[in-house]
């Protein structure tokens, strides 16, 4: 099978498993699309005992494609720029300081929370790791993904200024959660004796400072450009070629391209620019272009996610693990936020059970199994993948599903 096959398999799969979900179970895509394919798995795996066909046939798609590489190094540059360019940059400007704090600190909190939790869950459960391989899963499992987390939120009715603040936390916590995780994994690789505290300073200021001037710089040449025509076809080739170019000179200049990314699209994407660069025409176009882009890579990334599932270490201690992590993830990240929204909700009129909807709401996907796709052996990649897998699923399937009755149920009692 060659990557064009495999390519038309994914989206093959996509459009049935979508048409499925859009015309009986009615979930919204990303949980839909992932039950499907997960269920669709394990029917395989049963039909197998009698014919294995379809079963080599998955694996080999799923062996075929470095999922890590296919979703950090190329799908989520174009997620996270549609993403941004549909956020509301206002709102996003009066939340910039909590929203901040949400993808910095609560990361870094998160992370030594999760890694300091289950380094002592881990020795219990007759799994003694290393402290050190131990934070490298905080650090993996800490930051939300703005891709599960935008297509549900959507439909949940959140009330707006808290729908911004888990947003654009998502949007760039994912961005410092990759550049801690990579940070750790140096650690982790060298060891702690020889990466010292300048090396990690200045790993971190590169990727997150340099990807945020690259956004700014790519941001401001796209804005430019489209401003100086009027021709809508060329100007979504312009925002394509932004998303593009500007993913690769990250890469080639070690910065960070998700944080990029997130800065170049609320750039052209805030009402000023809008405004200014986009006639009614150009605005409708881009928006739909990057609306139906954004839905088709969601529907292959939840499709991979589910297929998954095949490459894990099936061991009952290591899922009782991923079983206990659950709790332990959602009571770090609730403990995480607990300074952030003390500090600033009397400020800014925060909306009543932020941290108990945060929590909930802060959803890990396709990014969390990527990074755990790209530990070592060394570092307990089997262990460490299912446990992840494990969050991810029940983040997905569990609090996707529940978000909405949460909110109102919250937003009711107030």
């Amino acid at each position: 099978m060659d990557y064009f096959t495999i390519a038309t398999v994914l989206i093959f799969l996509s459009a049935i498993f979508g048409y499925i979900n859009v015309r009986f179970l009615k979930l919204p895509n990303a949980i839909g699309l992932m039950l499907i394919t997960i269920v669709f798995t394990l029917v395989i795996f049963a039909i197998s005992g009698f014919d294995d066909t379809l079963l080599n046939a998955e694996k080999y798609i799923i062996t075929h494609i470095d999922f890590r590489t296919v979703l950090m190094d190329v799908m989520l540059s174009f997620l996270l720029f549609a993403g941004a360019l549909h956020t509301n940059f206002e709102q996003l400007k009066v939340q910039r300081w909590p929203v901040f704090a949400f993808a910095t600190l609560g990361v870094l909190v998160s992370t030594f929370l999760v890694g300091t939790a289950m380094y002592y869950i881990l020795q219990v459960v007759g799994l003694p790791i290393d402290y050190v391989y131990c934070l490298l899963f905080g650090a993996l499992i800490s930051p939300t993904d703005p891709i599960a987390v935008l297509g549900i939120l959507k439909k949940a009715g959140v009330p707006k200024k808290l729908e911004t603040k888990i947003v654009g936390e998502s949007l760039f916590n994912d961005g410092v959660g990759v550049v801690v995780f990579l940070t750790i994994f140096q650690i982790a690789s060298f060891g702690s004796s020889e990466t010292g505290a300048s090396e990690i300073l200045e790993l971190f200021g590169q990727e997150v400072i340099g990807g945020l001037v690259l956004g700014l710089l790519l941001g401001w040449i796209t804005f430019r450009l489209m401003k100086s025509i009027d021709d809508y076809d060329i100007e979504v080739i312009i925002t394509l070629a932004a998303v593009m170019t500007g993913t690769v000179i990250a890469h080639q200049l070690h910065l960070s391209a998700p944080l990029a990314m997130v800065t170049a699209g609320l750039i052209v994407g805030n009402d000023k620019a809008r405004n200014a660069a986009m006639s009614e025409t150009t605005e409708t176009y881009v928006d739909k272009f990057w609306e139906l882009l954004d839905i088709l890579l969601n529907t292959i990334l939840f499709v991979l996610i589910g297929m998954e599932i095949l490459v894990l270490t099936i061991e009952l201690n290591y899922f009782i693990a991923g079983l206990i992590a659950i709790p332990v993830v959602l009571a770090c990240r609730y403990l995480s936020l607990l300074l952030p929204i003390n500090f600033f909700k009397k400020k800014l009129d925060f909306v009543p059970n932020t941290n108990i909807i945060m929590t909930w709401g802060g959803l890990r996907g396709g990014i969390s199994i990527a990074l755990a796709l790209g530990l070592t052996t060394e570092m307990h990649r089997d262990l460490f993948l299912v446990i992840t897998y494990v969050v991810v699923v029940f983040s997905i399937l569990v609090q996707g599903l529940t978000v909405e009755k949460l909110v109102k149920r919250l937003s009711h009692s107030n």
